[in-house]
């Protein structure tokens, strides 16, 4: 098929960052797109070629905005699964599948997928309410610390909580969950994969992340990760596993623990690009988005080495601010070398939304860790 200015379509589900910077490398390529999101303000609107407004969990929505298009992916995992299974037995590419979306929507069920495929994970319990949970505890079938995780819909930090004490269970929402063991890791790492519809399949180099300890999210990432070469084989051996058991199409980001025994334990999968590549925009030979459209359009993949280290900062919303957005400081950071901001295009700003990043490449990858740390300190995502 001719993808390249002709008469096919490319659909995507959800018009966030994520759709945005995959939009770049369509308009690339000039393939014809279009979007459907639920927000007329959504930032993939300015460079898709058709907007379509519409919820991503309404069956009807997803199912008629897919009949329009060739090939239907998506950036987001909350989006109705059964329409995307309609879709595919009347002949819609779906690319990642149902089946993989379904298995990975729900955390219990990605769990037990691990479990079955003889992949390492955290252990974990397995329940229908949060409520269920304490008569657990008490009955002496879950011993605390844990990791409480929503079934469903978490996303960003939201969804996820460490119970250090049946207090903290309080004010969570009474919907199925897991209980993690709280593992005590050293490092927390990623391997993206990428496979082809013809089942090609290449990787991309370890990334190394740290997270903002309130708000759950990631703030760097560093790649290629400061891990020993034999840890670094080992998370992509197991990524690479994991991305044959799902078989999936697309884009696969495996996030890793590293325990204090240098085990490597699976966290959880994203099936599409992710926050753990936005540094291969500026760093690698093939940025993460134009890998995934060569993924889902079967075509050759492109070389994942990197060109040079790179460190992502993420830009989230100041806590204390709500509002129109004000990026402070940001000339300040663009006055320093191999530094590049993206900004995603949310007008409205509020604490730890996602609002950007920044790349900062060099040769040196402790120098691009240190002006990352600059970065970070400098600029400020507050309110008018």
């Amino acid at each position: 098929m001719n993808y390249f200015s002709s008469d096919f379509k490319l659909g995507i589900l959800g018009g966030g960052q994520l759709g945005k910077m995959l939009l770049y490398n369509t308009r690339k390529f000039d393939i014809y797109t279009a979007v459907l999101d639920d927000d007329n303000k959504a930032p993939s609107k300015i460079a898709c070629n058709d907007f379509s407004l519409g919820d991503l969990m309404d069956y009807d929505a997803v199912y008629n905005f897919g009949k329009q298009v060739d090939v239907l992916t998506f950036e987001i995992e909350n989006v109705n699964v059964n329409a995307l299974e309609a879709l595919e037995k009347e002949g819609v590419k779906v690319y990642p599948s149902s089946k993989t979306l379904r298995t990975i929507q729900n955390k219990a069920t990605q769990k037990l997928f691990y479990v079955d495929n003889d992949i390492p994970t955290a252990p974990f319990s397995r329940f229908g309410y949060t409520s269920e949970i304490k008569e657990a505890i008490n009955n002496g079938g879950l011993a605390l610390p844990f990791v409480w995780k929503s079934a469903q819909f978490g996303y960003d930090g939201q969804g996820v909580k460490i119970v250090r004490s049946v207090e903290d269970l309080d004010g969570l929402p009474n919907v199925e969950c897991i209980a993690e063991n709280l593992v005590p890791f050293k490092n927390e790492l990623a391997v993206i994969v990428a496979r082809s519809a013809s089942g090609d399949v290449k990787s991309y180099p370890v990334v190394e992340m740290e997270f903002h300890p309130e708000a759950n999210q990631v703030e760097y990432v560093i790649c290629p990760g400061r891990v020993d070469k034999t840890i670094a084989k080992k998370a992509e051996a197991i990524a690479l596993k994991v991305s044959e058991a799902f078989n999936h199409v697309g884009l696969l980001a495996v996030e890793m623990f590293q325990t204090e025994n240098n085990e490597i334990l699976v966290n959880e999968v994203a099936p599409r690009p992710h926050n753990s590549g936005h540094q291969t925009i500026e760093a690698s030979y093939t940025c993460q988005f134009e890998q995934h459209l060569r993924a889902i359009l079967d075509l050759p993949l492109g070389r994942t080495d990197s060109k040079v280290g790179g460190v992502m900062v993420n830009l989230v919303g100041a806590e204390g601010y709500t509002g129109n957005v004000v990026y402070e400081n940001i000339d300040t950071i663009m006055k320093m070398d191999g530094v590049t901001p993206h900004i995603y295009g949310k007008k409205q700003t509020r604490p730890f939304r996602k609002m950007g990043h920044v790349t900062i490449v060099h040769e040196d990858l402790n120098e691009a860790r240190r002006v990352a740390e600059e970065v970070k300190k400098a600029i400020k995502v507050i309110s008018a």
